[in-house]
Parts: C-alpha cells; structure tokens; sequence
C-alpha cells in the first residue's frame, strides 16, 4: 500500500480521520464522491482551503475521509482541520501559513448541556404572575 498522511479534524460532535497520498486529485468521504457527500455552495471549498493557504493544488494528492457524527457544519470543518493536519505532517514549514490562515485551530465550541428546571440550556420558563 502507499504511504499515507493522516490528521484527525474534530468539530462539535463530529470526526474525521483524512488521509492523504499522493496521486491525481481523487476525494472520496464515506466511499462516495465528495460532490455527491458535501453538497452544500462553499464546503467544498471550505475544506480545500488549507491546499490553498500552503500553495499546493489539491489535484497532487488523493483524500480520502472517514467522517462521522454531528452535522453538515461540523462536519465540514472537521474535515477540513484533518486536511490541514495531514499537510502538517507532511510538510512540517506549511504550519506557519495553516497556522496564519486560522486553519490548525480546534474550534472548542459545543452544545451546552441542558440545565434542570430549565426548557433548554439558559431559556426559561415562561414567568406568569397569576
């Protein structure tokens, strides 16, 4: 088998684990194509952007993703932290740049728990005075 670069990219409940190798530019997450998985405007490019950010074309390598969990948002930018990481790896000078871009940053943001006597996390029941 070929050698391989792995990152694992996480947002709120989502995991990727992204492997790059290089070859001609296929993207497959979930064993379906990329188009057919991310099939909202701008995510695709989203996720392509750290191949930007260190000018390299993504049609150098293959990626290939195991996502799971969460949202389209999450999983999204999860991807996209496992692309920038595996870049890392491979290239150790691309991480000022990755870096610069905001796209090594893990985005710690998550659902708040619900709290007891409470209909959500923070909102309240409604107040009635009689």
């Amino acid at each position: 088998m070929a050698q391989y670069y792995e990152g694992i990219g996480r947002r709120k409940a989502s995991t990727a684990r992204v492997r790059l190798t290089t070859g001609s530019g296929k993207f497959i997450v979930n064993e379906k194509d990329a188009k057919a998985f991310f099939t909202r405007t701008g995510d695709l490019e989203d996720i392509l952007r750290p191949f930007g950010a260190v000018d390299q074309e993504s049609g150098k390598y293959d990626v290939s993703v195991l996502v799971s969990g969460g949202g389209v948002t999450g999983q999204t930018e999860a991807v996209r932290l496992g692309v920038a990481r595996a870049l890392q790896i491979i290239n150790a000078d691309w991480t000022s740049p990755l870096r610069k871009n905001g796209l090594l940053t893990r985005d710690a943001r998550v659902k708040e728990r619900k709290k007891p006597g409470l209909k959500k996390a923070r909102k309240a029941p409604t107040y009635t005075k009689r």
